[in-house]
Parts: C-alpha cells; sequence; structure tokens
C-alpha cells in the first residue's frame, strides 16, 4: 500500500479535514516515530506491533569475489515484531485463491 492510498482512504472517512491536513498529521506521525526511534526509544502499537532499533555490531567482511577483507562499521537496522491481535488476524483469515 502507498502513502497516496492511505491518504485517501484516510480522507474518505474524514470528510470534514481537507486533504493537505492528513498530510500534514500523517508527515508528523511518521517524523515522530523515525525521531523517537533515531533516539533509541521503541515504539509499541497495541495489537499492531513493536518497533525497536537493532545494533549491527562493527566486524571484519569477505568480499566473496575477490576475498578481500573489508571492515564494516556500526550500523542500526529497524526491527519489527507483530502484535499478537495482528499476527491472529493474519492467520485466521482465509484468502480466495482464483
Amino acid at each position: 500500500m502507498l502513502k497516496s492510498e492511505i491518504l485517501d482512504i484516510l480522507h474518505s472517512k474524514h470528510k470534514h479535514l481537507t486533504a493537505d491536513d492528513i498530510e500534514q498529521i500523517f508527515n508528523l506521525f511518521t517524523k515522530k516515530l523515525i525521531s523517537s526511534l533515531i533516539k533509541g526509544n521503541n515504539i509499541e502499537i497495541r495489537g499492531f506491533g513493536t518497533f525497536s532499533k537493532k545494533i549491527n555490531k562493527e566486524k571484519f567482511v569477505r568480499n566473496p569475489k575477490t576475498d578481500e577483507k573489508i571492515f564494516k562499521s556500526k550500523s542500526f537496522k529497524l526491527h519489527f515484531k507483530i502484535g499478537k491481535t495482528l499476527h491472529n488476524r493474519l492467520n485466521n483469515t482465509v484468502i480466495n485463491e482464483e
């Protein structure tokens, strides 16, 4: 699902808000999520899941093509743990295969 599709759905459900207002709210929401993750906080949305920041340790890695050792510095990755409610809803739905 694209951002534009989400905004269209939100606009159809909240007609009293303009499309620009909905986009500003959505952008504020995503900026708050990102800034919270940058600070090292976990984000928990009940029934949906938890976002957290994980560390990839610095290490030496090997280029398989040239067999050269390369130093890879510390980096971060996003980790998502699905919530129980979402997990149950995904696994209990029957998909009609045609």
